[in-house]
């Protein structure tokens, strides 16, 4: 039986029309499965040489210029980080390693993760940090050869436009506006919080992805005139799209690859239930490092055993497929903020986060700028969020290792995911260290007029599940910021009741067996999974990739995204991805 035909669009800035085709029968010479950060990179590099017909399949949205959603858009990033509408509604994963096997973390939680084309560029927090040059040079250590800083510093400037610093560290005339919020703009809080890090030794440095000392920072932003600049904004522009080469078919799912012998031919694909062999010269993966190794282990790629199990024929037995999972554990510690302190409409920027740091915790191993805190004078995007200021912490360099393992061969079941949190000791003590040193901040004379009633804090599941945007979570929060702006003793009970529910500061300071379990019952992650694909060296049985990102054991096939990371790196992990996508792009186009 032939495949059934469906009819796609492209969009053509000519007329605003869009161009049907068939593609039932096509050969592409590149098929990029996954339209996130690196997706949009790739279709944007290689479609650039006319004679490439190249193809983007991504299962949400497409949102063309001009067309992109308020919350998309807007400098204050929540509010499209918490929407519904841009997320794969089903994923559920597992977060902390617990000994005592706490029933509270024993069953998987929901996990935003970005389903629209740009990925989670679309939807992040904005923050463009490269990480150090010891996480490059530590990449090329485990076998990535050619990943090392000196390599690497290329495709950093390439990918990015810097409005503030022109030097040899950036870029000028990348797709990506890389800024800082200038300190006029500002609330008290942040002002008072800088004081407060020079004054405890902490100098200001002038360049965080030039500089990599510890110290304070205006923090780097993937926006422009308080817009934010995704991947997709910046890589698959109006002019982009017009490319008669290039061809983007959302609102699809992957099913599998599909294979000759040993050698991808192209892919299943299902929209709107009518599924379809797309058929390929070149397949790239970009799926993202948690579907990324569920669609190559359905596709046949993985551990053999546990393909076995699921009644999938291996094509190559990879068992790092799915190993190496690596995040940034995270806590944080917040405190209400005064009416003075707090981010105003008139302030000149809805930006939340306007200075991070970093520090070294001294801890055997773990190296320089192992710790890392964003400064938010926002912490939601609701009226209870807008009246807390928060020291968002995690450790920039971890240890702890999960992994990625299939729920079933069924294409849309979700894959069993476990990040393993704070299963290395060291993660867990510089979270448990970093509460105490948080909260010193917190109590520096400085901060007496700014702030009040510090507490210690998480992204938990019922803050989750509060920070939903919807109209019933509108009117809890106005109910609850409404007390929060009462006496104190108010305040305080309801901080106590109904947002840390019991645990204070001084107990957890207090008790190290209490801090323990606050800490392991509350850690999450920082939306940064990767590694779950990495490149090594052909000798090393764990490595998935070559290292120009070639799957080992087939031919034809490429993986690009966040899970090619041996390890990830000390950065929030969008700007290290479209790095690595220029970087792949090259070697791609240079055959």
């Amino acid at each position: 039986m032939p495949p059934p035909r469906i009819q796609y669009g492209r969009y053509n800035t000519n007329n605003g029309q869009f161009h049907v085709a068939d593609i039932a029968s096509k050969r592409f010479d590149y098929i990029i499965l996954g339209g996130g950060s690196a997706g949009c990179v790739l279709a944007n590099r290689l479609s650039a040489n006319g004679s490439n017909e190249v193809l983007l399949v991504e299962a949400g949205k497409d949102y063309t210029p001009g067309n992109e959603p308020a919350d998309m858009l807007d400098s204050y990033p929540m509010g499209a980080s918490f929407n519904p509408a841009y997320h794969w509604r089903e994923l559920q994963v597992r977060l902390s390693h617990t000994p005592s096997n706490s029933a509270r973390r024993a069953a998987p939680r929901f996990m935003e993760q970005a389903r629209v084309v740009g990925g989670g560029s679309s939807i992040n927090a904005q923050m463009a940090n490269r990480g150090s040059p010891l996480d490059y040079n530590e990449w090329e250590e485990k076998g990535a050869s050619g990943w090392n800083w000196d390599s690497v510093l290329p495709y950093f400037r390439k990918l990015e436009t810097d409005h503030d610093i022109q030097d040899e560290y950036h870029g000028s005339d990348g797709p990506i506006s890389i800024r800082r919020v200038p300190r006029e703009h500002w609330p008290e809080f942040t002002h008072a919080v800088s004081g407060v890090l020079t004054d405890t030794g902490l100098a200001e440095v002038p360049d965080q992805n030039g500089l990599f000392e510890d110290g304070w920072f205006r923090s780097t932003i993937s926006n422009k005139d308080e817009t934010r600049v995704s991947a997709s904004m910046g890589y698959l522009n109006t002019d982009v799209r017009a490319r008669p080469n290039l061809h983007i078919l959302p609102e699809t799912t992957v099913e599998k690859l599909t294979f000759s012998g040993r050698t991808v031919t192209g892919a299943v694909v299902n929209r709107g239930g009518s599924r379809l062999t797309l058929q390929g010269g070149h397949i790239i993966v970009s799926t993202g490092a948690l579907h990324t190794p569920a669609l190559l282990m359905r596709s046949g790629i993985g551990r053999g055993a546990h393909l076995n199990e699921m009644g999938i024929d291996v094509i190559a037995d990879r068992p790092g497929v799915g190993a190496n999972l690596n995040e940034h554990p995270t806590i944080a510690v917040s405190a209400y903020l005064k009416s003075r302190a707090r981010l105003g409409p008139d302030i000149g920027t809805r930006r939340h986060a306007q200075v991070s740091f970093r520090y070294s915790s001294g801890v055997a191993e773990c190296g320089p700028g192992d710790m890392y805190v964003s400064v938010t004078a926002k912490s939601a995007w609701h009226a209870v969020g807008q009246r807390l200021g928060s020291f968002l912490m995690w450790c920039n360099k971890p240890y702890s290792r999960g992994r990625v393992l299939l729920n079933s061969a069924a294409p849309a079941a979700e894959p069993d995911v476990d990040f393993n949190l704070l299963s290395d000791r060291r993660d867990y003590e510089r979270l448990a260290e970093g509460v105490h040193r948080m909260a010193g901040y917190f109590a520096h004379p400085a901060m007496a007029g700014i702030t009040a009633d510090a507490f210690p804090s998480s992204y938990s599941e019922r803050v989750r599940r509060i920070g939903a945007v919807n109209t019933k979570n509108r009117i809890l929060t106005n109910v609850l910021a409404a007390i929060l702006d009462g006496p104190a003793p108010l305040r305080r009970a309801a901080i106590k009741g109904f947002i840390t529910m019991g645990d204070t500061l001084t107990d957890l300071m207090g008790d190290e067996k209490r801090m323990e379990a606050f800490i392991r019952e509350n850690v999450t992650g920082c939306w940064h999974p990767s590694g779950t694909a990495r490149m090594g060296a052909a000798d090393d049985p764990n490595a998935v990739t070559a290292p120009d990102g070639s799957v080992y054991g087939v031919d034809g096939l490429t993986v690009c995204d966040a899970s090619l990371f041996p390890c990830v790196p000390r950065a929030n992990t969008n700007i290290p991805t479209i790095m690595c996508a220029e970087k792949i792009a090259d070697g791609l186009l240079a055959g």
